[in-house]
């Protein structure tokens, strides 16, 4: 009774250690041997039972057992004696893998679950194998182990937008320019991962080809397939965490949905950090109104000594030092107007650019509407007292028609790109039914309508947007097998 306690409690710790870390080839290999030995030991524990229920040393009536908690060591009882199901790395993963407790339960259908953890470390040996076969597979399994993961990256862009211009030191503003770059160039990596992801996640039905996705996203913080659910779901481990696919897709897409915003904020702080270093007068202006307020503190407090020591003559400082601040204030009024409107027709001029030969990707559009508007916000700070004031308005009126123009577009887009994404996600999902419950009339029916959903939404994808040419080549993929389980299911 003893030897079969003691292995009964090694339960937890074994299936504990069925799981792959995917990365390096060696540590692949390595864990397959750690799997193995797995195995071999929760065969053992069977052919133990085995030997104990079929000589009766055992009751076979069903056992009470208390729930299965994975913060705690919680008993679960077996007939006798006492198993302890202890923490391991991440809550609720032990709870996944020997099912949902309090239960009823033998040790026959321990043996059962005891058949499925081996069957499990049968998958990823065989998920394994077939990584180490693949020697591009393994080179990129490499490569993203040397990058940030996703949110790492994002979140370090995201930090380069609170730094505080340097406007008056250009080595200093400079190197703050050099770093914007530096987090525009990784986020515009980040667009380009999360596209990637997307395509091997979402428009995949290969396990490889996911886990190429999944890899990318977690870069050197890696994963490991832990189980699979009651759905059929891959549940996932990494940077703490313990996700199923669904739930990784879902991060991207809130990443996706905010890379855009992180590229054009940070492009903004880039102009602005330009404009500065290319033309020093607009920093020293901001500190010649610091000054020139110091100034008059200053002159207010010499004039009111003056007065003091002197009755007479303060009728000249009246009648001089309101001429002397208003020639200062117009002085700089008009010079800072000039510098705004070149800057908002360099804006103009930008934007002018990237809106030629659409149609355009979503990010374009966009780009070239937060150029407009920043030329609005430039021309609107000139005054009316300045000499530029009828050009400023002039191109005001011109330049808020462009941007409302473009507007619209970055709404199309949006609604296009939603439908697409939308369509994929309905597509994923009538996929996993499917593969969930192959044999299942309604399950079937639901994937059916899930399909035609999809189909739906990419006929409402405009012609003249970016994403009209995909979105017709996933409707006709979309369409074939709506199709095909339209027929298999009245067979």
């Amino acid at each position: 009774m003893a030897d079969l306690e003691t292995l009964v409690n090694e339960l937890p710790k074994i299936v504990n250690t069925l799981r792959l870390n995917i990365g390096h080839s060696h540590d692949i290999m390595q864990q397959i041997a750690m799997i193995n030995n797995a195995q071999d030991k929760l065969r053992n524990i069977q052919e133990t039972i085995s030997q104990k229920v079929n000589s009766n040393q055992l009751e076979k009536s069903p056992i009470s057992t208390l729930a299965c908690r994975d913060t705690a060591h919680n008993p679960f009882n077996s007939g006798g004696f006492t198993v302890y199901l202890y923490k391991y790395d991440y809550p609720g993963l032990l709870t996944a893998k020997f099912g949902q407790l309090p239960v009823d339960i033998t040790l026959e259908e321990i043996q059962a679950k005891i058949e499925v953890w081996i069957d499990w470390g049968d998958l990823i040996q065989a998920i394994a194998a077939d990584i180490l076969s693949d020697i591009q597979l393994v080179k990129q399994f490499n490569i993203d182990a040397t990058h940030d993961s996703i949110p790492t990256t994002f979140q370090a862009a995201e930090e380069i937008l609170k730094i505080q211009l340097d406007l008056l030191q250009p080595k200093l503003l400079q190197q703050q320019i050099q770093q914007i770059i530096k987090a525009e160039a990784d986020s515009l990596k980040v667009k380009q991962r999360l596209e990637f992801i997307f395509d091997n996640i979402k428009n995949s039905q290969g396990l490889l080809k996911i886990l190429l996705g999944v890899s990318s996203f977690c870069g050197k913080t890696g994963f490991a397939l832990e189980w699979l659910d009651d759905d059929q779901e891959l549940i996932i481990s990494g940077d703490g965490k313990l996700q199923e696919l669904t739930d990784i897709i879902n991060e991207c897409e809130f990443y996706q949905d905010k890379i855009d915003s992180l590229i054009l904020q940070l492009s903004s702080l880039r102009v602005k950090a330009e404009k500065y270093l290319l033309n020093p007068k607009l920093g020293r202006n901001q500190l010649q109104k610091n000054l020139q307020k110091q100034k008059l503190v200053y002159s207010f407090s010499m004039m009111a000594a003056s007065l003091l020591a002197l009755s007479f003559g303060s009728w000249i400082i009246k009648a001089e030092n309101p001429q002397l601040r208003q020639f200062n204030l117009n002085y700089n009024s008009e010079e800072t107007a000039i510098a705004n409107f070149k800057a908002a027709q360099t804006f103009g001029l930008e934007a002018s650019r990237l809106a030629q030969t659409p149609p355009h990707p979503l990010i374009v559009w966009q780009q070239a509407q937060f150029k407009w508007q920043e030329a609005i916000k430039l021309l609107e700070s000139i005054p009316k007292t300045t000499s530029i004031a009828a050009q400023s308005q002039e191109k005001l009126t011109r330049y808020r028609f462009y941007h409302h123009a473009i507007a619209q577009r970055v709404i199309i887009e949006k609604k296009a790109l939603a439908n697409l994404e939308a369509a994929h996600k309905l597509a994923i999902e009538a996929h996993f039914f499917v593969q969930s419950s192959p044999h299942s009339l309604s399950v079937r029916q639901q994937a059916q309508e899930k399909w035609q959903q999809a189909i739906n939404l990419l006929k409402e994808v405009p012609k003249n947007t970016f994403v009209y040419q995909q979105a017709q080549e996933t409707l006709q993929n979309y369409q074939t097998n709506f199709q095909q389980l339209s027929v298999s299911s009245y067979q």
